[in-house]
């Protein structure tokens, strides 16, 4: 099908051959479909599971709900009420953090991108009091003092260093990285599935319940606010998900990572620039386009999912409707609807596709509205020479084949009560043009 837009390259042509060339209208990333190799399985299933000892639930790795002060000290969580309600819990001290156990905690990094040392000695940034207090607070009871130091030094030991050489108060000058860093990890409770009984039967995304998902959603937006709010020298926090090794994370357990920064980086400043130019690109360039050539997946009354054009890897888009661009200000029912989609689109997958969840939203020094989008990239090819020699990298799925798959799986989910209600599957969507609800001549600060 041609393309509605002229002042464009075609982000979709196919070759007589059958072979999908595509070209990603914001950052240009050529890609090819070669015929033949779509119907290969995503998936690389544990070729020998292990069976799951008594204590592998609570105690797998170092992020599972038996070793709560094997990370560095809590900033927040979320717990289960007896009435079923989601009750967010900050600062406990360590004899309160293992009092319960809680459905999703968020962490400091212990080995963070950005440190707490870069912004202070780069900007002069400080702690705020709130968080000096809890600090101190932490600090003053001795289990707490206790779990700092210890996590001093795991950090010291990973990173060649010998702790035994320092007194406390030299240690303790690490201790502002473990309250007031930018680096926080979302941390589900669940490392296998409740009824796993083998090591290959993970919990991811797609194994929690809509509810579950969307408190894990709502939980890491407001985690995102928080560190806007304790970083004035942060323009943008990016957020992103690493499921399973291959696609770069350090354990097979359901986390997010949040990362304040202080660059947009050139890739957002060359997609706001075009933004000014044309503020209805979300629409024209990436939703719209879909519809056009049948790319839909999936939508609800405030986001909609579509296959993905012009990336590396088999990408899956999810786009909020919302006339709000910053998440955090979003209603919940406008975040909840970004989180079904999301769900839905892991679920079909499955737990044993690699992949990476990357959140886009507008950073909090733009002055024009971007709308909060989310793309989960299967990370089902390695790179090779053909792509370093050419740049035109060969995705082993096109567009139509995710689709497809996608589509196919999520009737099956439904049918079998798997994922939100409210969601409309593929011919059963009727997304109009411009459908992304924000007024792209307003400015939604």
């Amino acid at each position: 099908m041609n393309s509605p837009f002229r002042t464009r390259p075609t982000p979709i042509r196919t070759m007589a051959d059958g072979t999908v060339k595509q070209v990603n209208p914001f950052t240009g990333t050529e890609v090819w479909t070669v015929p033949g190799r779509g119907n290969r399985p995503l998936s690389h299933p544990a070729p020998h599971p292990r069976p799951l000892e008594e204590t592998d639930h609570e105690t797998f790795c170092a992020f599972c709900a038996g070793n709560l002060l094997s990370t560095p000290p809590e900033k927040s969580r979320l717990e289960r009420a007896a009435d079923g309600s989601w009750v967010q819990l900050d600062s406990l001290l360590p004899a309160q953090v293992t009092e319960s156990v809680p459905e999703f905690r968020r962490v400091p990094n212990l080995f963070e991108i950005v440190s707490y040392d870069y912004w202070h000695q780069n900007f002069g940034f400080e702690m705020d009091p709130r968080t000096a207090e809890r600090m101190l607070a932490y600090l003053e009871d001795p289990a707490g003092l206790d779990h700092v130091l210890a996590i001093v030094r795991t950090r010291m030991r990973a990173s060649g260093e010998d702790p035994s050489t320092l007194g406390t108060a030299e240690l303790l000058e690490h201790a502002p990285g473990y309250f007031a860093g930018g680096h926080d990890v979302i941390i589900a409770r669940r490392h296998f599935t409740d009824d796993a009984v083998d090591d290959s039967q993970l919990a991811s995304s797609g194994t929690l319940t809509p509810e579950e998902h969307a408190a894990f959603i709502r939980f890491t937006v407001d985690g995102i606010r928080d560190l806007y709010k304790r970083n004035r020298y942060a323009p943008y926090v990016v957020a992103f998900q690493n499921w399973l090794k291959p696609a770069g994370a350090s354990f097979d357990h359901l986390h997010k990572q949040l990362v304040a920064i202080d660059e947009r980086g050139n890739q957002s400043n060359l997609e706001i620039a075009n933004l000014r130019q044309n503020p209805n690109m979300y629409n024209e360039w990436a939703v719209d386009y879909a519809g056009y050539q049948n790319l839909i997946i999936a939508e609800n009354d405030h986001a909609v999912a579509f296959a993905g054009f012009g990336h590396r890897y088999p990408t899956l888009e999810i786009y909020s409707r919302s006339p709000v661009a910053e998440p955090w200000l979003q209603s919940i029912p406008e975040v909840t609807a970004m989180s079904d989609l999301i769900h839905a689109c892991h679920a079909a997958a499955g737990a044993d596709v690699a992949c990476n969840e990357e959140w886009h939203h507008k950073p909090i020094d733009v002055d024009i509205p971007m709308p909060w989008r989310v793309l989960i990239k299967w990370r089902v090819s390695t790179l090779a020479g053909f792509e370093g020699g050419t740049k035109i990298y060969l995705n082993t799925l096109s567009p139509q084949n995710i689709r497809d798959r996608v589509v196919k799986r999520l009737y099956q989910l439904r049918e079998a009560g798997m994922i939100a209600g409210g969601i409309r599957i593929a011919t059963e969507c009727s997304v109009e043009r411009n459908s992304l609800k924000y007024n792209p001549l307003l400015n939604n600060n």
